[in-house]
């Protein structure tokens, strides 16, 4: 279940038109065109959103495809580069630090906070990890006093690193914030992969998490990777003998009841620098009718996470594969997105005292579906 840090669950919203569409008439490649679309450098755009640890633009995309200009800031000049060379807001390499001067102001501040020093997958050292990307985060929502903030993590956060992440919305409510908290499942908003992730919203006002979207039926891997999937030629990657061995053993000994293959009638497991790059038993692959195992391409893990055709990635391609496998899906960026559009377009604020009553009300006294 979901995970708010309000005493209420937020209201749902009313799907935008691709949800309203019936029957299986919608195609997901066309879908990914409809709904993001190459943005134009020449429109102008009302609310500005800086983007912090932007890393390739996947969170980028999708506010600029609601209508938002962006201004990314990433350390990994690959990604820099794939993010400007996308979008209509530009990526500047930066080891982001407090105390920055990144704009001259920002409607929003979004990120996504280097996830290792909390993945159930690292060594969860959170404050300790000197990744930590928070204290840059904090400053800069502390110096822009945006209308909103939000960022993307591990649900690991909520876990063995709970005390830190509890310190973090301590820090946002003392800077006058409402801050609410939902895992989201890529899933329910176009995406055909399971993938849940932590979103937090620091706010103002009457904040709503999207609603996911009703298509009828989960996107599947096969409709996301269509005639590619048995594509081959001669620059297909095979999992070698030793590979399919290593495999074989790792299935064993993790009890699987069915192999790790990627299932085209089903949305992919979640997409992760480590099954995309990585040769690991648990990497995505597709097994073809001969009983190969074929490895995924840049532009199949990149359809997985809801990118379109028309982006292309920088670097090489482990570069690309390490931004397909940390971006947040665009197609749910857009749907936060639009949340964030309403509540900026409503104007409905809350007082300082409002706020502080809120702000108030005991973490035990919260509501924690965990």
């Amino acid at each position: 279940m979901s995970k708010v840090s309000s005493k209420s669950k937020p209201q749902a919203k009313k799907p935008g038109a691709a949800g309203r569409q019936n029957g299986w008439a919608v195609n997901y490649l066309e879908l990914l065109n409809q709904e993001l679309p190459p943005p134009s450098k020449h429109k102008k755009r009302k609310y500005k959103a800086l983007d912090l640890f932007a890393g390739c633009g996947g969170l980028a995309l999708g506010f600029e495809a609601a209508g938002f200009h962006t201004v990314g800031y990433e350390m990994l000049a690959d990604a820099c580069e794939t993010y400007s060379s996308n979008l209509a807001g530009a990526c500047h390499q930066l080891v982001l630090e407090p105390g920055q001067e990144l704009t001259d102001e920002a409607h929003v501040v979004i990120g996504g906070p280097p996830c290792q020093p909390f993945s159930v997958g690292g060594l969860q050292n959170g404050r300790q990890d000197k990744r930590d990307g928070f204290p840059a985060f904090i400053w800069a929502v502390q110096h822009y006093q945006p209308d909103l903030a939000m960022f993307e993590n591990v649900r690991g956060m909520l876990y063995r690193n709970k005390k830190y992440f509890d310190h973090i919305a301590d820090e946002l409510r003392g800077l006058g914030y409402v801050v609410e908290w939902q895992l989201l499942n890529s899933v329910d908003y176009g995406v055909p992969q399971r993938r849940e992730r932590l979103f937090v919203v620091a706010h103002r006002g009457s904040w709503n998490f999207p609603a996911p979207i009703n298509f009828g039926r989960y996107f599947t891997a096969g409709d996301a990777l269509g005639d590619l999937a048995f594509q081959v030629d001669e620059n297909t990657k095979f999992l070698t003998k030793s590979m399919d061995e290593y495999v074989a053993r790792y299935e064993k000994k993790s009890f699987c009841a069915r192999p790790r293959d990627l299932h085209l009638d089903q949305p992919s497991r979640t997409v992760t620098c480590r099954n995309l790059n990585g040769a690991t038993g648990d990497m995505l692959r597709v097994r073809l009718p001969d009983d190969r195992r074929k490895r995924l391409t840049v532009r199949e893990g990149a359809r997985l996470q809801s990118f379109p055709d028309w982006f292309e990635f920088c670097g090489s391609d482990g570069s690309q594969f390490n931004q397909v496998g940390n971006a947040v899906p665009p197609l749910l960026a857009k749907a936060i997105a639009g949340s964030v559009l309403q509540y900026l377009e409503s104007g409905e604020r809350l007082s300082s005292d409002e706020i502080n009553q809120l702000n108030s009300v005991p973490s035990g006294q919260m509501s924690f579906d965990l």
